[in-house]
């Protein structure tokens, strides 16, 4: 005490100095037990802490005095009640000071020393003692003052603040506002009465349960107190310790606090059992050491970091770590929360000490930063406002492992609709209907972060979708249609490079399928035995691509780009090109004049000669040893070719022969580049001109590397992190949302851009 105080002395001398202490300064300290506090910024509502200081400057003499004053140890005044003090048991009822006090649970009387043989019982409540009449407030309206230090005992209390501790205990005592050194005061009884009787039977099991009972009552009334909630969890620990048979079964309900009593306890038991260190216990071996401290996906996230931990755990260390007994002697002993208590010594049967060994916890760090990386997108998200675990959004960023065991009603209830539409519709369905199951809505265009969202929702769904830009090379448009299909592609789906060659045959052969509008089922059948007849696709490489050419077939097509390497092929493999277009066009066995001219406008935007389709049609049968009849329609307003089965028997061959050249020509979907986003925002107060220059630059495009931010940071000479954040914070005061989310790459959530272009 002396030498905090003379810090504090020290201190403010210095402050009221020029810089130095006064070489005559007078300095004089009260450490006298029997001063009292007062500060007139006591409130014991929100803090145990009362300790204060007056200070008295005398400028003409340049000397500063100083009195310090403190609760602790303070004398009481001497009590007239002669009355030994006994324990209040639950049942008990009494009337003090004109208040009727139903339940007992307290120290009553005016003689009962402290147990550390100094002073009175902090708990004793002395109805001698004057106390203010009955008030009829409750919690944060009771009455406080400097008397309620940090140390509070009954008999050092003003008049006030022992009237308002009697009104606290004639209430249910379940205001969680009370001012906490009342409820303190409460609470030292209770240590006394376990303490004082803990190697005697004179607290029966049934009194010690109801104890426990309330003890843990208060805890999780006043938890948001963390002093008391500290003191009374280690109490509720030391109750287990005391009585281990009776609680059994009641461990469980302590909650958990980091260097606790029972955890050493149940480390050492282990050990000392030759038993190993599973992953419960080394989870908490890690909450309960100084050698390293659980980042925020831990803390925000613990039931999933505990599931994940455990499933890591033992992929690494099956039933758990052995570790041997060491030398060191666990010694454990508990400090009251009361200071009329001394620490009490546990007697642990000569149990090690594990918990200072270094070399179990470097093998189990590793397995919690492992799970810190892969929750780190869910921690983040669930940082966000207005965000919940039960969000599909947070489901999606769960690893795998959790995201089955959830077994979420959002992902039941999308399986269920998505093996109805595989029944009912072959998979085929519109991106709006499956963002539905979302829950969010829709927005104008999907970047990569939305077509995850819906990726992942179908994997964890065990449905397959196409197109699936993993695998087909292309993705689908808010406004267009999807394909699902079951089972879906799977964990370890590697698509071969037939695959890849079949899927762009499928692409052109739709484009000539779909040119007159309208799909033939010959024309179907023709592009499915493509897929049908390659022998090296695995059966999940068919069901894809079945899927692909389904919704090949119900989408738009696409062929920009493709003109330009088209006329990067040679001779012969135009021929070949031009062979497979036709033998599609031929699958259903005719070819009218409509066609034809549909399969011109595709030639021209292939870069092709379109007045070589008729003589390419014909060539194609006539070489095939064919024979091809014209006829006319009764109406005679079109002609019509028709083309025996046969020949397009033969035909199969050929587009097979086809597949590896055009991989040279569909390499994914050439799609033209968006345009680069020209955004003017009126009003840029709150960002200055830097971070506004590198917003300006980040919202050309969607999605950033980090790589690339960094970069861009670097030339403007900003911090990533603080940069984003920056931004964010200027979004939040505009539309009050972020514009910018940092996921591993860095999104630009284009919808609130426009939002701000408008502000």
């Amino acid at each position: 005490m002396e030498f905090i105080i003379g810090a504090i002395v020290i201190f403010v001398l210095y402050k009221l100095g020029s810089g130095k202490p006064k070489p005559k300064a007078n300095v004089s300290t009260n450490t006298s037990p029997s001063v009292s506090i007062t500060s007139n910024s006591i409130n014991s509502k929100n803090t145990r802490s009362s300790a204060s200081s007056e200070v008295e400057s005398a400028r003409d003499d340049d000397f500063a005095t100083f009195r310090v004053y403190t609760s602790y140890g303070a004398e009481a005044e001497k009590s007239s009640n002669t009355q030994k003090g006994r324990w209040v048991s639950e049942e008990d009822q009494m009337t003090i000071n004109g208040r009727q006090i139903s339940r007992g649970f307290f120290y009553f009387g005016g003689v009962l020393k402290a147990l550390s043989g100094y002073g009175i019982e902090p708990s004793l409540v002395d109805e001698k003692r004057q106390a203010l009449a009955k008030t009829f407030k409750t919690g944060s309206d009771l009455y406080t003052d400097e008397s309620l230090g940090y140390w509070p005992s009954y008999a050092t209390l003003s008049k006030g603040c022992r009237g308002a501790y009697l009104d606290f205990l004639a209430s249910d005592r379940s205001d969680p506002r009370t001012p906490i050194g009342y409820v303190f005061i409460y609470f030292y009884g209770f240590e006394r009465r376990i303490i004082e009787n803990k190697t005697n039977n004179s607290v029966s099991d049934k009194e010690f349960l109801t104890i426990f009972d309330e003890v843990l009552r208060l805890n999780k009334v006043f938890n948001d107190n963390r002093s008391f909630r500290g003191y009374s969890t280690n109490f509720l620990e030391l109750m287990t310790l005391l009585r281990p048979a009776l609680l059994e079964h009641r461990a469980a309900d302590v909650p958990e606090i980091n260097n606790g009593l029972s955890f050493k306890v149940r480390l050492a038991t282990t050990i000392a059992n030759s038993q190993p260190v599973n992953a419960d216990l080394a989870l908490d071996w890690l909450k309960n050491t100084f050698e390293y401290t659980l980042k925020t996906p831990a803390r925000r996230c613990e039931h999933e970091f505990r599931k994940l931990f455990q499933i890591r755990f033992r992929d690494k260390f099956g039933d758990g770590i052995p570790v041997k007994p060491n030398k060191t002697k666990l010694m454990l002993s508990y400090h009251a929360a009361s200071n009329g208590i001394h620490s009490v010594d546990l007697n642990l049967e000569d149990l090690p000490d594990p918990s200072v060994l270094k070399a179990p916890l470097n093998k189990i760090i590793p397995i919690a930063e492992q799970c810190t990386d892969e929750l780190n997108s869910y921690s983040r998200y669930l940082g966000k406002a207005d965000t919940s675990k039960n969000d599909i959004a947070a489901l999606m960023l769960l690893p795998k492992e959790l995201a089955n065991e959830s077994d979420s009603p959002v992902i039941g209830s999308f399986k269920q609709w998505a093996e109805q539409v595989i029944a009912d519709h072959k998979g085929l369905t519109t991106v709006q209907e499956f963002w539905s199951h979302t829950g969010m809505p829709l927005p104008k265009t999907l970047n990569k972060k939305e077509i995850d969202l819906l990726t992942n929702l179908a994997a964890k769904a065990g449905i397959g979708i196409a197109p699936d830009l993993r695998f087909h090379l292309t993705k689908f448009k808010a406004d267009g249609n999807i394909v699902l299909f079951s089972p879906g592609h799977g964990e370890f789906f590697e698509s071969s490079p037939a695959f890849h060659q079949v899927m762009l045959a499928l692409r052109l052969g739709a484009m000539v399928a779909t040119i007159d509008g309208v799909l033939a089922d010959d024309e179907n059948r023709a592009l499915r035995r493509i897929i049908e007849h390659d022998d090296k696709l695995s059966p999940t490489e068919k069901n894809s691509l079945f899927a692909y050419l389904t919704w090949r077939l119900n989408s738009p097509a696409n062929t920009a780009g493709l003109s330009a390497k088209i006329k990067q092929l040679n001779e012969t493999q135009i021929q070949f090109l031009k062979k497979f277009i036709v033998s599609i066009a031929l699958a259903d066995g005719k070819v009218d004049v409509q066609e034809v001219k549909q399969i011109e406008k595709l030639y021209t935007s292939l870069g092709l000669d379109k007045s070589l389709v008729a003589s390419d049609i014909h060539h194609l049968t006539m070489t095939q040893k064919g024979s091809l009849s014209a006829r006319q329609d009764a109406d005679k307003t079109k002609d019509v070719f028709q083309l025996d089965e046969d020949i397009l028997a033969m035909h199969e061959n050929d587009t097979s022969d086809a597949k590896a050249m055009l991989e040279n020509i569909f390499t994914e979907d050439d799609e033209p580049e968006s345009e680069q986003i020209s955004v003017t925002i009126s009003d840029n107060s709150g960002l200055d001109m830097t971070h506004l220059a590198l917003f300006e630059q980040l919202i050309t495009k969607a999605v950033w590397t980090r790589h690339e931010v960094h970069e861009l940071c670097s030339k403007l000479k900003l911090m990533i992190d603080g940069a984003i954040e920056t931004i964010n914070e200027w979004a939040y005061d505009k539309v009050d949302a972020s514009v910018l989310d940092d996921d591993g790459d860095i999104y630009v959530d284009l919808e609130i851009v426009e939002e701000l272009r408008g502000k």
